[in-house]
């Protein structure tokens, strides 16, 4: 397989904090409409990758291609233009307007100021809304004001603004982090259904979790890969059982 098939391709991949190498010399391929869960003791640096990944932090050096086009060199701006959306661990809607509004600020025509002024709810904005509500279930919760929802409501609202400007790349840090059993079932499947057309990057600690929506899963420690592969080898893995059972 030449590098060009991946939807991200990252080698050699170094970032530096004060001499600290928070992530070294680190290579990782994710396929399209792959789910990636990426885990690893805390200190691993999980969550520094996907801050590379998106442009929040710039890598010291190494390179991070995004369908084929090298990203470390743009802006966090331009990299969610090219398709690149991010969830971070503590949900961020907009908790005093409806479902359906923070859904419909966030389709990509309403990005700039301009947009934002001329934006008119056209029947394509109510269409995608309609499709995203139904994807992350909230369909029926369209006009109820978003502070309402249940925590695990939120979390799924907030991949529903990720989904609206329809991203080739999703990026989840710790999406079940607080959510009921139920929650956490339904987010299984969510997971499943949105990477369908895009690939997922999901970090977690919930190993059951993991093992019912990983394709692949990948092992970090201190700032490197240590093991990649089925939910069942990494687990089986000695060098995986030692620095799991070690923390």
């Amino acid at each position: 397989m030449s590098n060009t098939d991946f939807a991200v391709a990252i080698e050699d991949l170094t970032v530096s904090f004060d001499g600290f190498k928070a992530i070294d010399n680190l290579t990782l391929y994710i396929d399209k409409n792959e789910l990636r869960v990426i885990i690893g003791p805390n200190g691993a640096g999980k969550t520094t990758l996907l801050d590379l990944i998106c442009g929040k932090t710039k890598a010291s050096s190494g390179s991070i291609k995004f369908r084929n086009e090298e990203l470390t060199g743009l802006d966090e701006h331009i990299r969610v233009r090219r398709g690149i959306g991010r969830k971070f661990q503590t949900p961020s809607i907009y908790e005093n307007l409806s479902v359906f509004q923070n859904l419909e600020v966030s389709y990509p025509a309403g990005r700039s100021v301009f947009g934002a002024l001329a934006f008119k709810r056209t029947d394509e904005v109510k269409a995608r809304v309609q499709v995203v509500a139904e994807e992350i279930g909230l369909a029926d919760a369209l006009e109820m004001e978003s502070g309402l929802l249940s925590h695990g409501q939120k979390q799924w609202l907030e991949i529903g603004m990720l989904l609206m400007q329809e991203p080739e790349l999703l990026m989840l840090d710790e999406p079940i982090a607080g959510m009921s059993a139920r929650e956490r079932e339904l987010t299984a499947e969510l997971l499943k259904r949105i990477c369908k057309g895009r690939s997922v990057i999901v970090i977690e600690h919930d190993m059951e979790f993991v093992k019912q929506i990983a394709h692949k899963v990948t092992v970090m420690h201190q700032g490197k890969i240590l093991a990649e592969g089925s939910m069942e080898a990494v687990q089986a893995d000695p060098k995986v059982i030692d620095v799991y059972l070690g923390h």
